[in-house]
């Protein structure tokens, strides 16, 4: 329902969409209202819109700055900040101020609604702060890119694993007051790139980003660096440590999918096993020779560089892509080649089971027989699942589609052996 309506240029729209889940089992919520108004006007309601069963809004057009704003550092600021009001029956109601809308990109809120049932707690509320690239946070301070790991009693795993979650301590490493988060590791490595890039720039300058954030979380899991300190959590939220994690956040769709297809990458050196622990800075406010500048290489990607040509660009012509042996938590690996209509076998087979359990509680993917066949039924469940969970919906299982299914198939199956 449209409350009240601004004007604007068509190229000064963003969308937004909301995705609203229990806190208790993560299973979606139905019949959910947001109310959504401008952060500075919060009392002017801009439109109301309810949920679906897969506890998702439509995406929703807003007014958002001009695109050229997000190009350059600087004032003014790029994104438009609202306030949601989320209610539903049977639960907490959740207020979220400064989600951020940028033009022409699909802004992706998430949200947890706690059951009334569950009895008092603490507030829910959500206070989203400034980007990095328009607030003003710490500089990162400087470290080895390469950790030493022979030192005694030191703990380094022996193989590069993705793992299932990771602990985020909110805040610098020595505040004992700092709430520790169990993230799942996808979605800690889309909050911080949403955190520290716009996602209006050139496709390949957040690949790179996106690479060196993967890289220099993959180098704190391999090392241990902070558990080897006596610390319990894996990365902190602080940029002067590490990254800019912010807890409630919203996502963009396009860093999502590009953290989906190269969630397993990593940055290497020859003859280094580690990952490499790849710092880098604005560019702008701060400089950091040797380190990648994020508005540098927005910069670069604008001039038609390739991710692998700006992250050389920044840390040298010996830096490559590597992969991850393995990923924690999942039933099965990719089997190598998309599965499609037409394809046969025991990885349709179990692709088709997943999707029947997912199903049960996304019920607007229909229910299929897992009979091995990919055949039409398959391709639409495919397809259906694709759109709620942001993929492209082309009823083709690739790469980034089967470990999302993985995903959500262990996410569903762990609640209900909970419940």
């Amino acid at each position: 329902m449209k409350i009240k309506k601004l004007e604007t240029t068509a190229d000064s729209r963003g969308l937004l969409q909301v995705n609203v889940v229990s806190s208790a089992n993560h299973f979606p919520i139905d019949h959910a209202t947001v109310s959504i108004a401008e952060t500075d006007e919060p009392d002017q309601t801009l439109e109301e819109v309810d949920t679906n069963a897969s506890g998702q809004t439509p995406e929703v057009s807003l007014p958002a700055p001009p695109l050229e704003y997000s190009m350059e550092a600087g004032e003014p600021r790029p994104y438009q900040e609202y306030t949601l009001k989320i209610t539903a029956p049977g639960f907490e109601p959740v207020l979220i101020t400064g989600s951020e809308v940028l033009p022409g990109v699909l802004a992706l809120q998430p949200v947890q609604m706690r059951p009334l049932d569950m009895g008092p707690s603490p507030s829910d509320d959500i206070l989203i702060p400034d980007h990095t690239l328009y607030g003003d946070y710490p500089p990162k301070i400087a470290e080895p890119e390469i950790k030493p790991v022979g030192e005694s009693g030191e703990i380094v795993l022996s193989r590069v694993v993705v793992p299932e979650t990771i602990i985020v301590h909110d805040g610098v490493p020595g505040n004992t007051s700092a709430a520790n988060y169990y993230v799942p590791y996808k979605d800690y490595i889309k909050n911080v790139a949403s955190s520290e890039i716009y996602a209006t720039w050139p496709q390949s300058t957040i690949t790179a980003n996106v690479l060196a954030i993967l890289s220099f979380t993959m180098n704190r899991i391999y090392t241990e660096f902070y558990r080897n300190r006596g610390y319990n959590f894996t990365i902190t939220s602080s940029t002067a440590y590490d990254h800019k994690w912010i807890y409630g956040r919203n996502i963009y769709e396009d860093i999502s999918q590009i953290v989906d297809d190269i969630f397993t990458s990593y940055l290497s050196r020859p003859d280094v096993k580690q990952p490499i622990l790849t710092q880098y800075c604005d560019g702008k406010r701060v400089s950091c020779p040797n380190w990648l500048s994020q508005w540098g290489s927005k910069s670069l990607g604008d001039q038609g560089y390739s991710p692998i040509e700006i992250l050389r660009y920044y840390y040298g012509d010996n830096m490559y892509i590597n992969t991850a042996e393995i990923i924690s938590g999942i039933p099965s690996s990719w089997p190598g080649e998309n599965l499609q209509r037409g394809s046969r076998g025991d990885k349709v087979r179990q692709m088709q089971e997943q999707l029947n359990a997912i199903s049960s509680v996304y019920t607007a993917i229909p229910s299929l027989a897992a009979d091995g066949i990919f055949g039409p039924a398959t391709e639409a469940s495919v397809r259906e699942f694709q759109s709620i969970f942001g993929l492209p919906q082309t009823g083709i299982v690739d790469y980034r589609t089967w470990y999302k299914i993985s995903e959500i198939y262990v996410a569903i199956t762990r609640m209900a052996e909970l419940n």
